[in-house]
């Protein structure tokens, strides 16, 4: 098999000409499960056998203005489709919150500001915006000195009520990992702290920060010990309510930093937004938790970018935290306050089914990130091609370019686990038809069989990833010449 390159482009994102003209209503050829499973061809069967990956594999490709299926492989099997998952939920959240929707952040008091003094408490209320940072928790405190606030002579609170919370997207991931961070109305950085090491004599220099490009205020929500071992590298416990984690020191090097998962983010962020209260002249104590926001006057308010580009933004890095904020959003928007990351997921399939007349899948999250998630590539299919679908979600997807004999530009979302590999979205063939296409890839054996300490860099799983992502390639490559 040809190794093919895979270039990637972010100034694709505006609409595109194969979506600008789709109609408002696809018009859908009946297919019959005997049509869809005759759908396989010789040729693509060949492209699978070479690939060699030791697990299953399907897909469908179709016409994305009609619906109609035109080639398939193991079409109605259920595999993981990782962070594919998210195209999902960037429809989902669209629809049922729409595209101009904005999340928003305020500060409150709740009493009066006299001579510069708050006689009540200063209230951060959080609603859920997922890009909020350092620099937006400056801009809130920069608002409220500019109302006159030097000093908050009651308490410093932050109300997560909002959504519900949870401490982490997926419990069977690495302790350490950056992109598996608690979720909740508040989230600052994505929810993770910047830990950075530099030797010192015979120890280290270690911090904990919430750093941007203009900040980096230290925190006392997490702290880092270097403790006297080769492994684990890390470990961590809670600690009432400070995250407290330790390092191996055989490990660290000279120098150098990670980002780690925060798991208190309501108090994550009153400890950052304390930091630029001082920085901007203004002096609180520290923060607390409280669930519902209490009445008071709004003295401070940032707004996120609308959910048209914020989505985009989510596709683009495939960020977890974003994606399931947004699908937390959408279920309580549809009246639903889920107990669990599970429970939100099972409202997003039922939605799918009645949505696009899929076969229900079964979300265990909205970003895939859980690799328990099941979808079908005809289904997978039957969402990017339902009525509306291609609109929305064609120019949002990050635009890719595969470099074979000729250049091909696709409009899609990748997703990428241990042994799992999907690839779904829009392309023109030849002829200028536009195209919709889902292939899924596992070895679901091989990925149950890893432990813990191999989840982050499984043997052979490089290998394994580069030939799943060479077929999906390939398979494009072949759509786009003979289905015209």
């Amino acid at each position: 098999m040809l190794r093919r390159s895979f270039l990637m482009s972010g100034a694709a994102m505006a609409a595109l000409p194969a979506c600008a003209n789709a109609p408002e209503r696809s018009v859908r050829v009946p297919q019959r499960p005997d049509d869809i499973l005759a759908r396989s061809a010789p040729a693509a069967d060949a492209l699978v056998a070479e690939a060699g990956l030791g697990g299953k594999v399907g897909f469908v490709v179709a016409d994305a203005a009609t619906g109609e299926v035109l080639e398939t492989y193991n079409p109605i099997r259920p595999q993981p489709p990782a962070s594919v998952a998210k195209a999902v939920t960037a429809l989902y959240a669209l629809e049922t919150l729409g595209g101009g929707f904005q999340f928003e952040t305020r500060l409150i008091a709740t009493g009066p500001i006299r001579g510069g003094r708050l006689d009540g408490d200063l209230v951060l209320v959080g609603g859920g915006d997922p890009a909020l940072d350092t620099d937006g928790l400056n801009a809130l405190a920069a608002q409220a000195r500019a109302a006159g606030l030097t000093e908050v002579a009651g308490r410093l609170l932050v109300a997560d009520g909002a959504l519900p919370g949870f401490d982490r997207i997926d419990r069977t991931q690495p302790e350490h990992v950056g992109y598996n961070p608690a979720l909740g109305a508040v989230n600052v950085n994505f929810n993770r702290v910047h830990f950075s090491w530099r030797r010192n004599g015979s120890g280290y220099a270690t911090t904990m920060d919430a750093r941007t490009d203009r900040f980096r205020p230290e925190v006392s929500t997490a702290r880092m010990r270097v403790a006297d071992r080769s492994l684990p590298v890390y470990t961590y416990e809670r600690d009432g309510e400070v995250d407290s984690w330790t390092v191996a020191r055989g490990q660290l090097g000279g120098s150098g930093s990670r980002w780690l998962p925060v798991r208190n983010p309501a108090l994550y962020a009153g400890d950052v937004l304390r930091s630029m209260l001082r920085a901007n002249g203004v002096t609180a104590p520290a923060a607390a938790r409280i669930g519902a926001a209490p009445n008071g006057t709004v003295i401070a308010r940032e707004r996120s970018a609308e959910l048209t580009r914020v989505a985009r933004t989510m596709l683009r890095y495939s960020n977890n935290l974003t994606a399931e904020i947004l699908g937390l959003t959408s279920t309580v928007r549809l009246g639903v306050v889920p107990r669990t990351l599970d429970a939100s997921g099972d409202v997003m399939s039922n939605w799918v089914q009645e949505r696009t007349g899929a076969r229900r899948p079964d979300f265990d999250d909205h970003s895939g990130l859980n690799g328990t998630t099941r979808i079908s590539a005809a289904d997978m299919v039957t969402v990017l091609t339902a009525r509306g679908a291609m609109a929305r979600l064609r120019p949002v997807m990050r635009e890719l370019t595969i470099e074979g004999d000729v250049r091909i530009p696709i409009q899609a979302k990748t997703g990428t686990l241990n042994f799992v590999s999907g690839l779904a979205g829009y392309f023109n063939a030849r002829s200028g038809r536009p195209l919709a296409f889902a292939t899924f890839c596992s070895d679901l054996d091989r990925r149950g069989g890893l432990s813990v300490a191999e989840r982050e860099r499984p043997e052979g799983g490089r290998a394994w990833g580069q030939r799943a992502r060479s077929l999906q390639f390939d398979l494009i490559e072949r759509w786009e010449k003979v289905h015209v």
